[in-house]
């Protein structure tokens, strides 16, 4: 009873009071559950903590699977500009009105998703509920919806992206297709990349070759480590166990 009083309070409202890593913030009242656990410093701090060393306020940052904002959010206000792209309509109406009870001017946000080509695409959550964070290319359930893709090229060769310190990418899967079409600006530009791997989310016979050619296509980068900054090696990420966890991997140098 308490719980939903609560919850229809921050709705009369218009917003959750919350903060992330610190920073105070007005957030959508429908994720309150979320934005509690965050302002509790429970979600993520490692994130958090690239977030603050890569980024300042002279450089740039690049989120790919945005969600409902919460890295968004804290990295306009560590960063000159933010682009940013999240295609799960659901999610992306949540991510908008962050950045609008906020007043953020300095976001570019985008509801496509980036692909290898330019099209539709169908896409649909692991968990089957839209804009639960689980959206991805790589599953097209009854239940998903069609998005718009574009290719990196596209977007590339249309903005300057050249103050880009950090990327992050976060797609439930769709980086194994995803972030060999970055390779060779990632490899030009060398930002740090924090990049989330999927293998449990892709046929069991798949895994190890599709992470150890993302892995080689990344190869030009001197330091791998983990989400908490310890040393990683690929051979790690390659075993049995490795294949079937999720990881966080940060790329840079």
């Amino acid at each position: 009873m308490l719980t939903q009083a609560r919850k229809m309070f921050y709705r009369a409202r218009g917003y959750y009071a919350g903060n992330l890593n610190g920073e105070p913030f007005r957030l959508d009242p429908y994720h309150s559950k979320f934005w509690r656990k965050a302002t509790a410093g429970a979600w993520e701090p490692e994130t958090f903590a690239v977030l603050d060393r890569f980024l300042s306020p002279q450089s740039d940052y690049l989120d790919i699977g945005a969600w409902i904002g919460p890295t968004v959010l804290y990295g306009a206000r560590r960063a000159r500009h933010v682009w940013c792209f999240e295609p799960d309509p659901t999610a992306f109406r949540h991510l908008a009105w962050n950045l609008d009870l906020n007043g953020i001017q300095n976001v570019s946000a985008f509801g496509v998703a980036l692909s290898d080509r330019f099209g539709v695409a169908r896409m649909a959550s692991v968990r089957g509920e839209p804009g639960d964070s689980t959206s991805s290319l790589l599953h097209d359930g009854a239940h998903g919806s069609d998005t718009l893709t574009i290719a990196w090229d596209q977007f590339e060769k249309t903005n300057d992206l050249s103050r880009v310190s950090l990327v992050k990418m976060d797609i439930e899967g769709a980086e194994f297709i995803v972030a060999p079409t970055l390779s060779a600006w990632l490899k030009e530009r060398r930002p740090a990349l924090l990049l989330s791997l999927h293998a449990p989310l892709l046929p069991e016979d798949q895994r190890h070759e599709r992470v150890s050619a993302l892995m080689d296509e990344l190869g030009y980068y001197a330091k791998l480590s983990d989400d908490k900054a310890q040393p990683v090696k690929i051979s790690d990420l390659l075993t049995e166990d490795g294949l079937s966890r999720f990881h966080t991997v940060l790329l840079h140098g």
